[in-house]
């Protein structure tokens, strides 16, 4: 008898979770559309039972990757049908979509874009203030909250506009998106790669280039950040950026050590797009260089055995060497509130995100899993990039709650160091540099 109502209590609570699958409205509680009743499934790893696809049939899908994680995508979207043999897919189409701009096509028209798709975690704001996601599924909540990173969890974790409640918006896919140092061992050396001036110098000394893009806000941040310009999140208006409290003659010591290197080095370091640091490497004109993860397994191929890899190198300011704080971010599976398949999205996008999909992306394209046994497996511990990248987050500010005034300005900073005609010893006029920055971020 015992084993009789423990058997129809499990089957109670399971049906109870399957009946949070996300319906099309922006609501925690997913629209409460009932699925198939009687199933004792465990939401585990990724799969469900067929049952949670409801009624849903001639399913069709729409899903956007970056474009050079679409051909693993379209691998990955044909494994996932296969998993499910009862279930009715008409097409589930994989397009080509910078994350960088997903946020943007989902606001202007949602009706026409995808319905499961991939965006970084300072785009959340702005796709929740349109009320453009449709939350986590309650039926999945446990288990991805459970699987990942707790910081990426917490990331992606808002108050829900309607229930006022702590709701969990999209899937962790990464835990990885910041940059690093990448360089040419014949170049510079393990040891010289651990100060920025004895890059710079290893790099003139051999005629090779150093690559920073400093008119990319995501990168040039990290002269205001290090200089302890460090932004908070947003103001009590919930709009104007935030920032921590400084030493404005320290930051202004600060940013003049970064502009001093800038004019030394003229001719060396070159602000260019992160696209030409592989290429740099592949033609042997470049030495070292700041990217991203998501170009690391092009820069291996174009180093081989001489690919080099740490955490930001530190800069010396009035003789204290200062670590660079960076950028540090992550990367979400997001579903589409307006989608027409709601229950199926869902299902698609924790699949998506699970541990196996997480490490098949790591393998092939060198992104870093959020998934806590994905980053414990031997090759996320063992490639060089994302152990550095690793490294550079622990002098991160998060990518979260950013204004987006916050990257022209930024990138405009950084243009303004580099200029021909910018005087690194003037400490004024770094000052009212700083001091414009923030006045542009905060749009005053």
């Amino acid at each position: 008898m015992k084993k009789v109502l423990a058997i129809l209590l499990a089957g109670m609570m399971t049906a109870s979770a399957l009946a949070g699958c996300t319906g099309s409205d922006n609501s925690s509680s997913g629209g409460g559309q009932e699925s198939g009743s009687g199933s004792t499934s465990k939401v585990e790893g990724g799969k469900v039972d067929e049952s949670m696809f409801g009624d849903e049939k001639d399913i069709s899908l729409k899903v956007w990757a970056p474009e050079k994680g679409v051909t693993l995508a379209k691998k990955q979207v044909e494994a996932f049908k296969k998993m499910y043999p009862g279930v009715s897919f008409k097409s589930i189409e994989v397009v080509a979509q910078g994350e960088n701009d997903a946020a943007t096509q989902i606001v202007n028209d949602p009706n026409k874009a995808a319905d499961v798709f991939s965006f970084p975690s300072d785009q959340l704001n702005k796709l929740d203030t349109a009320k453009a996601l449709s939350p986590v599924s309650k039926a999945f909540v446990e288990d991805v909250s459970k699987a990942n990173a707790e910081n990426t969890v917490k990331a992606a974790t808002l108050k829900d506009q309607k229930t006022k409640e702590d709701t969990l918006y999209a899937y962790p896919e990464t835990n990885d998106n910041g940059y690093y140092l990448v360089y040419d061992k014949k170049v510079v050396s393990d040891e010289q790669a651990k100060k920025l001036d004895t890059v710079l110098k290893a790099c003139r000394d051999k005629g090779k280039e150093f690559i920073m893009d400093c008119g990319n806000g995501f990168y040039s941040c990290t002269f205001a950040f290090t200089a302890g310009a460090v932004i908070d999140g947003f103001e009590e208006d919930n709009e104007t950026q935030k920032f921590k409290e400084f030493d404005e003659d320290a930051a202004a010591e600060t940013l003049m050590a970064f502009a001093k290197l800038m004019k030394e080095y003229k001719g060396t370091w070159k602000s260019l797009d992160v696209a030409q640091i592989t290429s740099g490497f592949q033609n042997g004109t470049l030495g070292a260089g700041v990217d991203g993860s998501w170009n690391s397994v092009a820069d291996q191929d174009a180093l081989k055995d001489n690919f080099g890899a740490s955490k930001l190198p530190a800069i010396t300011v009035n003789g204290e060497d200062k670590p660079l704080i960076s950028m540090f971010g992550y990367k979400y599976i997001g579903v589409n509130a307006k989608t027409k398949f709601p229950r199926s999205a869902h299902i698609l996008a924790y699949n998506l995100s699970s541990e196996e999909c997480q490490l098949q992306r790591a393998e092939e394209l060198g992104w870093g899993p959020s998934n806590l046994k994905a980053q414990e497996s031997d090759f996320v511990k063992n490639s060089p990039v994302l152990q550095a990248i690793a490294e550079q987050s622990a002098n991160a500010v998060a990518q979260v709650n950013i204004q987006g005034t916050f990257w022209q300005a930024m990138g405009t900073m950084g243009n303004e160091m580099l200029k021909e005609g910018w005087k690194p010893d003037d400490k004024n006029a770094t000052k009212q540099l700083l001091n414009d920055t923030i006045k542009d971020v905060r749009d005053e």
